[in-house]
């Protein structure tokens, strides 16, 4: 709470007029100099009836004087209003409904009450409250002033006024003071609308009073208050907190001139040390003058910022109204001002080097730290006669060091002059965008004063981090604990979260923990599964093949595969589009796309290719996918190395055995320790193939619709079917799609596809007009399009979906005009179709005995395959499977074959042992010795799995030696442990000898031991 007072200030010209001014801190009164009022406010002339006195004050700002003329806030009288006649109707309704509930006679003994009551009640108030009432009524009626004249503040500037105190009036008056001035900083939330200004105790006063020459840069400026915060100059000397009775004294001795005292709750500031209030009070400063060197900013204005919101306002504005920068501080601690001066400031000089400094004082000792306590004592005698120069006692302000980094950093002028002139400016500066008004504006000042150019070439300005629910962060931890953040999400995690986020350019963020939990998930579980499945393959390879993988770039060119074209050709184009946007340092734009290509190379690479890279169509094949998938790995993680330092090194640290040591890139680069020491490479305009990626595109088109038009008709992917229809008219762009035909067959596990450019042997497309848009256009004319647009064939139409617009009666009509309707001709019992833009894509629906057959041998390898992973299996991992079928189909009916004969079929039994790598052992061929043997972690064994009508349950058992107990002897315990004991053993050649209790049991593998019980069993 503060002193708040409404002072009289009369006019010079006619003494009974006053201005209205109004402050909060009473004691800066004795140090007026100007009232300031805002140029642009409507000012009024009243009479004050009861002081009989003339006021000038905004007219908006009455209420200042007369809170009864306190206009409600909008909305306000409404409100009440309202609130009364709801209130009124409340109590219409209860009377009503009362009135409705009792007798007519009880009604009527009421009402006769009420009347006798109500003249009782009357002559019981004192009839002097009563005149009490009517007389404050009366007087709240009664005008308290009267407006005598309206004009803009414009037409005040100028005027002169009796100052409250004249102890500085001498001294100030021929200066141009105690006068009306104008200013933009007068608003009409608080006071009078006019505002009294002491230049020694406000910014906007000291700036306002300089702009009108009351007071001189440079000069003298008026300050009664010293450093210890007491009022001294012509006045009593007290501290503040005392003086505030004397003013109050002071005020009431100057009787009409206080019109108002009261107190007021608002903003002030404390010092956080000792919680005490704090003065604004004007000192004796170092400043460098920005006025002349102010029009060569506007360089800088040129300069990459990040975003055109920081650069064309932000940063513009500031630097349109910069003024001159205070650079010294009163402390004691800090770099000391270089400048030694006579007493009375007449003469000083400004020292440049620790040389000069030795060489004007004549001082021998070793000058090395350059603090106050070193150099203080350290004098310049007088070169005009002004005896001894000494150094200031100011240091320089913090943000003149900081300004100066691109030179203090190398210790320029002084030394690296060469190192500095190629360096300089800088590439970048980075900062938050609070610096806009700290760092940025500081170097630009320093480095255009010296250089007259700009310190940076480039600024990246970071936005601010807020907690989630958007206040600022704050030492009592609105937000989680970055180091518990990144100990369970990856110090990768959280720096992708933030460069993927607003705050790179300049945007503020609301940190969630959920937010780098998501990167986690669309970002590096996708990537590190795609490095995974690379390193696995590699290893089955060598395993299964004794191949081992060594890269070699120039076979990536070899390779005949579309979809490795064109996953190099977008690998290549991603590093195309990474180096422009890197050099523009747009950070913001590089993460989406590097997520787009990670979508690419999981979700459609990968899982069209995984065939491939399983050597399920020959070693060579494989080895072109695991190139194109090498060097793909590669340009990711040297790209993503700056944003993702940690996973990018462990994966680079393993993708390099693949590489000889002595290995070296046709660009010159070799094979670093460190994926650090590398640089991102130059993209491979060879490799890029707009048509393969058109291709690709358009084949990712037809799979996906292809997808809806089964899922519209409950068809599983896992279900083949046997034949599909892509129909386009453009031949192109089918003859761009065979190039895909096995991937497409692949994909939509279908049999056959039919490439067909005769679009009316599936769809016909008819019109009718947009009633709407088409009535209002052509009014009577309506009738006559109406037949033309409906009589269109299908050519016509299906033309007129390409260009987007049909000329008809010399009228064009566009296609928001028109309502196109697509209708499906061919059978829909047999067939479904979709159309998506250009393209329409047909299915045949009937599924045979054979299709189902084979949905079975897919269903039951998926079955497993999701056991595995959840067995914890890898690739490697060499297991028997047994099965036990329960509820199976007789066969006889064509929709449910039966699953037994399924497995048992030849004709898949090649399939179960390319991508099961065993066979499948029906459950009562298992030994029951074996049981221990099984795979007991992290998968339910006794699940049955439904597969058309029947229930199937698969058992694991580890592949290894097991012994037929018939060919071996009769003793089943001895037989036991021999069993056991083989499990493990790895011969070396037919013959196996085991010991058990001093007998020897002969084995001949092949014989009576074999390497796996389907061995034993099929063979």
């Amino acid at each position: 709470m503060n002193n708040k007072v409404i002072i009289s200030f009369p006019l010079v010209e006619d003494p009974e007029t006053k201005f209205v001014a109004w402050t909060t801190t009473p004691w800066t009164l004795p140090s007026n100099l100007a009232l300031c009022v805002n140029p642009e406010f409507d000012y009024i002339l009243i009479e004050d009836l009861e002081l009989n006195q003339k006021l000038i004050l905004a007219e908006c700002r009455l209420e200042e004087l007369y809170p009864s003329e306190k206009k409600p806030e909008e909305g306000e009288k409404k409100q009440t209003t309202n609130k009364k006649k709801n209130n009124n109707r409340r109590k219409k309704r209860q009377q009503q409904q009362k009135k409705k509930q009792q007798p007519k006679k009880q009604q009527q003994q009421q009402n006769k009450q009420q009347q006798q009551q109500q003249p009782k009640k009357q002559q019981q108030q004192p009839k002097k409250k009563q005149e009490q009432k009517k007389e404050k009524e009366e007087e709240e009626k009664k005008p308290k002033f009267k407006i005598l004249k309206r004009f803009k503040g414009k037409e005040l500037e100028g005027k002169e006024y009796v100052p409250l105190f004249d102890y500085f009036y001498e001294e100030y008056k021929p200066e141009g003071a105690f006068r009306v001035i104008c200013g933009d900083f007068v608003t009409k939330d608080a006071g009078t609308g006019i505002v009294h200004c002491a230049p020694g105790f406000g910014e906007d006063d000291y700036q306002i009073c300089l702009d009108n020459d009351i007071i001189k840069r440079n000069g003298k400026i008026l300050c009664p208050v010293d450093e210890s915060g007491r009022i001294i100059k012509k006045l009593i000397i007290l501290p503040i907190d005392m003086s505030k009775n004397v003013m109050k004294k002071l005020l009431k001795c100057k009787g009409k001139r206080l019109l108002s005292r009261s107190k007021i709750s608002h903003s002030y500031p404390f010092c956080w040390r000792s919680d005490t209030p704090l003065i604004y009070r004007a000192i004796p400063s170092w400043f460098i003058q920005i006025g002349p060197i102010k029009n060569n900013f506007w360089s800088t204005i040129k300069i990459q910022m990040g975003t055109k919101n920081i650069q064309e306002k932000r940063f513009h504005n500031w630097l349109q109204d910069a003024r001159d920068w205070a650079v010294s501080r009163s402390r004691f601690w800090g770099t000391p001002l270089p400048i030694w001066a006579s007493e009375d400031f007449s003469e000083y000089i400004v020292i440049g080097s620790i040389e000069q400094l030795k060489e004007l004082s004549g001082t021998k000792e070793e000058i090395t730290d350059l603090h106050r306590h070193n150099i203080d004592h350290i004098t310049i005698q007088s070169k005009k006669g002004n005896g001894v120069l000494r150094r200031v006692e100011e240091v320089f302000d913090c943000w003149f060091e900081s300004g100066s980094m691109p030179y203090a950093q190398i210790h320029y002028p002084f030394e690296n002059k060469e190192l500095f002139e190629k360096t300089f400016p800088g590439d970048f500066v980075a900062e938050g965008l609070d610096q806009t008004r700290g760092w940025f504006y500081t170097m630009l000042v320093l480095s255009t004063a010296l250089f007259n150019k700009p310190p940076y070439k480039n600024l990246i300005v970071n936005g601010l981090v807020l907690a989630e629910d958007g206040s600022k962060m704050s030492k009592r931890k609105n937000y989680p604990d970055p180091m518990l953040v990144v100990n369970k999400y990856g110090a990768d995690a959280l720096r992708m979260y933030l460069i993927n986020s607003p705050v790179v350019h300049a945007g503020p963020l609301q940190f969630t923990e959920k937010g780098v939990h998501n990167v986690n998930r669309a970002v590096f579980l996708p990537w590190y599964n795609a490095y995974r499945f690379f390193v696995q393959s590699s290893n089955m390879l060598f395993l299964d093949y004794n191949v081992k993988f060594v890269f070699d770039p120039k076979l990536n060119n070899n390779s005949k595969n579309e979809m490795d074209k064109w996953i190099l050709s977008l690998a290549n184009n991603l590093l195309k589009f990474v180096k422009v946007e890197m050099s523009e340092y747009r950070l913001y734009t590089v993460i989406p796309e590097l997520i787009n290509f990670i979508d690419e190379l999981t979700n459609w690479y990968l899982r069209c290719n995984r065939d491939r890279l399983k050597v399920s169509k020959g070693v060579e094949d494989c080895l072109d996918a695991l190139h194109t998938m090498y060097e793909v790995l590669i340009i990711m993680t040297k790209i993503m190395a700056p944003f993702a330092p940690f996973i990018t090194e462990m994966m680079y640290q393993n993708l390099r055995k693949c590489i000889p040591e002595s290995f070296e890139y046709e660009n010159g680069e070799i094979n670093e320790k460190s994926i650090h020491f590398m640089m991102i490479p130059k993209s491979n305009e060879s490799i890029i193939n707009e048509t393969i990626e058109n291709s690709v595109n358009s084949f990712k088109s037809v799979i996906n619709t292809g997808r809806k038009v089964r899922e519209k008709n409950n068809l599983s992917l896992k279900v083949p079917l046997s034949e599909i229809t892509i129909v386009h008219k453009n031949e192109t762009y089918l003859k761009e799609l065979q190039l895909m035909e096995n991937y497409l067959k692949k994909e939509l596990n279908v049999k056959k596809i039919v490439f067909d450019n005769v679009e009316e042997n599936w769809v016909k497309f008819t019109a009718e007009p947009n009633g709407r848009k088409l009535g209002r256009r052509f009014g009577k004319r309506f009738r006559e399009f109406n037949k033309l647009i409906r009589e269109l064939d299908h050519n016509s139409i299906s033309e007129f979906k390409t260009n987007g617009s049909i000329v008809i009666n010399d009228e064009k009509i566009t296609l928001d005009e028109v309502i196109i309707n697509r209708g499906f001709v061919a059978n829909k019992t047999k067939y479904a179709g979709m159309e998506e833009g250009p393209v329409t894509v047909v299915i045949n629906i009937e599924l045979t005995p054979e299709l189902l057959e084979e949905y079975y041998t897919r269903e039951i390898t998926n079955r497993v395959m999701r056991l595995r992973k959840e067995a914890g299996l890898i690739p490697s991992d060499q297991i028997e499977i047994f099965y036990e079928i329960t509820n199976d189909s007789d066969g006889t009916s064509l929709k449910k074959p039966c699953l037994e004969k399924t497995i048992n079929n030849k004709k898949f039994t090649s399939y179960f042992d390319k991508n099961l790598k065993t066979k499948l052992i029906p459950l009562n061929l298992l030994p029951e010795y074996l049981l221990e043997y099984k795979i007991k972690d992290n998968y339910d064994d006794k699940k049955l799995h439904s597969i058309g009508s029947a229930k199937l349950k698969l058992l694991f058992v580890k592949k290894d030696l097991v012994v037929d107990f018939k060919k071996v002897g009769e003793n089943e315990e001895l037989n036991l442990k021999v069993a056991h004991k083989v499990r493990g053993m790895k011969p070396t050649n037919e013959k196996i000898t085991v010991t058990i209790d001093e007998t020897t049991v002969n084995l001949v593998l092949g014989l009576n031991v074999f390497e796996n019980v389907s061995d034993m069993v099929f063979n």
